[in-house]
């Protein structure tokens, strides 16, 4: 599962690569002929985002690797830190995208002497709009393979593509604003680069607060608890499950149990009975990496003396 989990997580991640490569060509040079600042901004986002999938290439084969000596509980917490390098690279394409949309609204809106701002070009929305629908598709394949994998790098890959989408149809509406209102609206496209910048930002702090989370072991679905202590509790020998810790890394969740057996049982079959969990949780799920169980004596109630 592991190998195939990584195949595909490449696949999506290149595939990516590759996609931008070609598209962020075009769109910075359909900007640049074509007289579009939210074009050209939206061409140095999918440049960016080449540089974000590259980091996600690493994070997920640094992920596959198994334990060693250094990683006793393996290395799969490379994949939310990957997710949050590409959640931060959200926030600051954002940052950048208001920034220089905004600079171009106040030279436009205080021109200096020679200023001259030429109209958007029709032939930028056919750009666009070619844009549009391949990054829309390229999200919804990208984003299906990081949910079917619980790969969260992979998931926070695919939002840079649907962030791509989003400005692009952000500069596909000012271009359409500026060509229809004349060159008192040739500003328009940089307004609505502004906007977008604002939906990317929200989308990476969204994507960073979830990379966070996991980063700090906080606690999973209750549901997966509830599903490992009722398969504890199940276990003959088990009396009851005292305590039930689970903390999730990349696609693995690791748990730690305190169960409570007979007080009067042997080391060795309290041993036995140990192991009977942990064999019967990673059978019946095996996205758990490692169980630890704590073998805890009944409290049974001493019996009472009765006065003679």
């Amino acid at each position: 599962m592991a190998k195939s989990r990584l195949q595909r997580g490449l696949r999506a991640t290149f595939l990516g690569i590759a996609v931008n490569i070609v598209l962020g060509a075009a769109k910075f040079l359909a900007g640049f002929f074509g007289h579009s600042h939210a074009l050209i901004a939206d061409a140095t986002e999918s440049f960016a985002d080449i540089f974000n999938s590259l980091i996600v290439w690493r994070g997920i084969v640094v992920a596959a690797e198994p334990a060693d000596e250094d990683h006793p509980y393996g290395h799969s917490k490379a994949e939310p830190l990957a997710a949050a390098f590409g959640a931060v690279m959200l926030l600051l394409a954002a940052l950048w995208i208001v920034v220089k949309a905004g600079y171009n609204l106040y030279e436009w809106a205080n021109p200096h002497p020679g200023f001259f701002r030429a109209q958007p070009q029709w032939f930028t929305l056919v750009i666009l709009a070619v844009v549009v629908f391949t990054k829309e598709i390229l999200f919804r394949f990208v984003s299906h393979e990081g949910t079917d994998t619980d790969n969260s790098a992979v998931k926070t890959d695919a939002w840079h593509h649907r962030a791509d989408a989003i400005t692009s149809i952000a500069a596909a509406i000012g271009i359409i604003i500026a060509l229809a209102g004349g060159p008192k609206f040739v500003c328009a496209d940089d307004a609505a680069a502004i906007f977008a910048g604002f939906i990317v930002g929200w989308s990476g702090w969204l994507l960073l607060h979830s990379a966070m989370n996991e980063l700090m072991d906080k606690s999973p679905d209750p549901k997966i608890i509830e599903k490992i202590s009722a398969l504890a509790a199940g276990t003959p020998g088990i009396s009851r499950v005292e305590k039930c810790f689970v903390r999730k890394a990349g696609y693995l969740y690791f748990v730690e149990m305190h169960v409570e057996v007979d007080p009067q049982m042997t080391v060795l079959r309290s041993h036995e009975i140990a192991h009977d969990v942990k064999d019967k949780i990673r059978e019946a799920m095996p996205n758990v990496g490692d169980v630890l169980v704590h073998i805890e004596p009944l409290d049974i109630p001493a019996p009472r003396k009765e006065n003679r």
